[in-house]
């Protein structure tokens, strides 16, 4: 049986923080709450979990992981300081960067593709969930940063696209 008290919490918690989704799981039962609306298309998840736990959480269910964005955050702060008419996207998450939905599928975007808002740029594999990464602006990728397979930290850069609006 679901405690209802509880779901409220969790609900008020997603809605009140910075992450787009949470997943608790206890004994038997699973609750995923998500901000965002998953989108069409082989079933995988438009967004992703905020954190991917590699194992059990402690009964409070917070993974403690403000410390891990600061560093992760500062590094694209960074790394787009030098070129402030490109925009960076980065991990949502920690997990595996893929650049195609199958190991023999061609990549879902090239560095000088045009990309539109929205499009598939990568898939983010964690803990055995596919979640595809969309373009958050409409222009031309201009920088991969990671290399397919390759684990990746959230707040990690990955693509730098030249926003239309730049040209």
């Amino acid at each position: 049986m679901i405690d209802m008290e509880l779901l409220r919490k969790l609900i008020r918690l997603v809605e009140e923080s910075g992450i787009d989704s949470l997943e608790v799981e206890r004994f038997a039962t699973r609750i995923r709450i998500r901000k965002s609306p998953l989108v069409g298309g082989g079933g995988f998840m438009a967004s992703a979990p905020a954190v991917a736990p590699a194992q059990p959480e402690p009964e409070t269910g917070q993974t403690g992981d403000a410390s891990r964005e600061s560093p992760a955050a500062e590094v694209a702060a960074q790394a787009s300081a030098g070129d402030s008419d490109l925009h960076d996207i980065v991990s949502p998450m920690v997990g595996t960067f893929y650049r195609a939905p199958t190991p023999d599928a061609p990549a879902y975007v090239e560095v000088g593709d045009r990309v539109e808002e929205g499009q598939t740029l990568c898939i983010l594999e964690a803990m055995k969930l596919m979640n595809e990464l969309e373009a958050e602006v409409t222009g031309v990728v201009r920088e991969i940063v990671v290399t397919n397979a390759e684990p990746v930290e959230y707040g990690q850069l990955l693509f730098r696209v030249e926003p239309d609006a730049a040209a």
